[in-house]
């Protein structure tokens, strides 16, 4: 199974500073916004009992919070609570890295969450524009498959660039032996629900570009454009949109944002291989 929403790498003790990409293929990621914040943060919780599994629960109730923002109309609040959630979901993976305390149950968590709070933003939208349920549901798809197809190409270009960190794999087909302060029992149930929620989109894409892990590096250029489709993007469209009283537009939008998928695929296919 592709490893495809892996938004933060788990390194061993030791090898936990190590950076995702060497500084020759970093790029501008549009999607990344909160990481400086999320690095503070989370350096002020360097000598606490916090753990970065504190932190993604830190950020579901933030993300849950914008729910019930959105649900009462309180739009610029639920703007702010959805750019908060961004901020935090850098910071878990950046105090992972900060107290060398990987941990594979929280990185499945992140990514479970990741995949609720974006039905609950959307199905939310929803009840307050009384929207098709059906399309709701088609933009929650291309929501995921938008976020797959950057961590796909992200995660490859990790794991083929030289210096890049390999951690993260392109293919799991098994649950990951659980690392120190966690329980196999744990880490073996996180991966089964994790599997549960994101294979299809994941063989979704690995079907739309099977040939993409051949690629070496991806152009630096690439990468920037398509991090538009990187998680903390999309999320910043919504936190924009709410207060701009644009909520009408926001499933319409997803749905055809999607479409863009077919031209970043065919650029990949015709000019980087």
């Amino acid at each position: 199974m592709l490893t495809l929403c892996a938004t933060f790498v788990l390194r061993r003790k030791g090898v936990l500073s190590m950076s995702k990409l060497a500084p020759t293929y970093k790029f501008l990621d549009l999607s990344d916004y909160g990481r400086p914040l999320g690095k503070r943060f989370a350096f002020q919780l360097k000598n606490t009992r916090f753990t970065p599994v504190h932190v993604t629960l830190l950020f579901g109730v933030a993300g849950l919070i914008a729910v019930y923002c959105i649900l009462h109309e309180h739009f610029l609040t639920a703007g702010f609570f959805i750019i908060l959630k961004s901020i935090l979901d850098a910071a878990d993976g950046e105090l992972s890295r900060i107290k060398n305390t990987p941990s594979y149950f929280g990185r499945y968590l992140d990514s479970v969450f990741d995949l609720v709070l974006n039905f609950l933003f959307l199905m939310s939208v929803w009840y307050i524009t009384e929207s098709s349920v059906w399309l709701t549901f088609l933009a929650f798809l291309g929501i995921q498959l938008q976020g797959t197809l950057y961590n796909f190409y992200y995660v490859i270009l990790r794991n083929n660039s030289v210096g890049g960190d390999a951690t993260s794999k392109i293919f799991e087909d098994t649950p990951p032996k659980a690392l120190a302060g966690e329980t196999q029992k744990k880490v073996n149930t996180i991966f089964r629900i994790y599997k549960m929620t994101y294979s299809v989109f994941d063989k979704t894409i690995y079907w739309l570009d099977k040939n993409a892990s051949n690629v070496k590096v991806f152009p630096k250029w690439f990468m920037t454009m398509i991090s538009v489709y990187g998680l903390g993007f999309q999320l910043l469209i919504i936190a924009c949109m709410l207060p701009l009283q644009l909520k009408e537009f926001i499933i319409p939008f997803f749905i055809m944002y999607t479409f863009i998928l077919v031209i970043f695929i065919g650029i990949r296919k015709m000019y980087i291989q």
